[in-house]
């Protein structure tokens, strides 16, 4: 075990405590006697056996072994093992989040801790594509055939990771001009319908911004105030703009000034907002937007901190889900061209339709850089907020106050 810093004493101890669960059973009995000749071995601890033997190659099977089929084989199970992973932790976020633990800000640490830890398994899984692309396409083509009608559409972890980030069955692509899940059959059509109606990661993250501090208008009134200083400041900017000589310069300015008029006032419009959202092209309910904007404002607030730094993690998802499907995208044109998938589908066509902001699950957040707007229209915040570190649903809204000088 001295090669592994993980392994060693712990493995033991935590051996032991399963035994102790299990005193009955006959694996309980097989590690009491292999922990008195020694300890665990490491093999057992981590199941090679099953691991190491779970690689079966059709085409020798078929008689006709073809040695990069053992690389395929290994690459997906591989992203299957960290689909678990990624699962495990996303479940424990959204129960975190279900349980009202965030009501307590500290909880948020360990959110934000397992949501980026998501986001490093993501990016470790668009870079292994690249030990894929060292079969060539008639590599791969070898034992192509012994592959149908297995398809990659068919992880049933792949499918449940979208449904529990909130990727929304109405904007799916159709698979097979299919519902997605018809190509899902008994126990794994009930997980994946389950998944649809449990509370995904947006919906909980949405009703977490909600609770944002500051944007009740009988406090801190963020909306009211940032409303009326960006109205404000376009006006002032106009009035200066038109004092200037006439010029070309002069028209383009007033012309962009305009835009941005135009722009904030459907920003303020919480009836187009609500338009937006019930056509798809909005996630977020209004109110929630409200506090992922002001979290964005104040984000080197001490109390905006980790909320920031939460929003961040959530986008880096949706981009590393997005990479992960280019990088498919582009790994499957090169291996087949524009031929239809092992899973009948139309392979290429397909999987490039899935590369589009209608998978993209925070979508909102990336939009919030369209309304940033310089530091000094943005509301004053009173200097006492910097003594409070959380944004406890419970703190006291006239921390939010606007400085006097303002």
């Amino acid at each position: 075990m001295s090669g592994c810093p993980f392994m060693g004493r712990r493995l033991q101890h935590t051996f032991n405590e399963l035994s102790m669960e299990d005193k009955n059973g006959d694996c309980a009995q097989d590690g009491l006697n292999k922990a008195s000749k020694g300890g665990l071995i490491y093999g057992d601890y981590l199941r090679l056996d099953k691991v190491l033997d779970a690689q079966v190659l059709q085409s020798e099977v078929k008689g006709n072994k073809i040695h990069d089929e053992h690389l395929f084989i290994v690459t997906h199970q591989a992203y299957e093992l960290w689909f678990k992973q990624i699962l495990w932790e996303l479940d424990s976020v959204r129960e975190i989040f279900q349980n009202g633990h965030v009501r307590d800000e500290r909880n948020m640490l360990k959110v934000v801790t397992r949501i980026h830890r998501i986001s490093i398994i993501l990016k470790l899984l668009v870079e292994q594509f690249s030990v894929l692309e060292t079969m060539t396409p008639l590599d791969f083509f070898d034992f192509r055939e012994y592959l149908n009608p297995a398809s990659g559409f068919q992880s049933l972890q792949f499918r449940l990771l979208e449904n529990k980030i909130g990727v929304p069955e109405s904007l799916r692509v159709p698979y097979n001009r299919r519902h997605y899940r018809d190509n899902f059959k008994g126990k794994e059509n009930e997980m994946l319908l389950k998944s649809e109606e449990e509370p995904a990661l947006l919906g909980l993250v949405e009703a977490w911004l909600e609770r944002t501090p500051g944007l009740e208008e009988t406090g801190f009134n963020f909306w009211g105030k940032l409303q009326a200083n960006i109205f404000q400041g376009l006006e002032e900017e106009c009035q200066q703009t038109k004092g200037k000589p006439d010029s070309e310069d002069k028209e383009e300015k007033l012309a962009e000034l305009q835009k941005q008029k135009e722009l904030f006032t459907a920003l303020f419009d919480e009836k187009r907002h609500e338009h937006l959202v019930s056509k798809g092209d909005r996630r977020l309910s209004y109110k929630a937007l409200k506090g992922a904007l002001m979290i964005y404002f104040y984000r080197e607030e001490p109390r905006f901190q980790v909320p920031f730094q939460m929003l961040t993690s959530l986008m880096d998802i949706d981009i590393l889900m997005t990479k992960w499907r280019y990088n498919h995208v582009c790994m499957v044109h090169r291996m087949i061209g524009s031929k239809s998938g092992t899973g009948g589908s139309s392979g290429y066509q397909y999987l490039r339709s899935t590369v589009s902001d209608r998978y993209k699950v925070f979508v909102d957040l990336f939009n919030l850089s369209t309304y940033l707007v310089p530091r000094h229209w943005v509301p004053r915040l009173n200097p006492n907020v910097h003594k409070f570190l959380y944004t406890a649903e419970c703190c006291d809204s006239s921390y939010f106050s606007s400085d006097d000088s303002d």
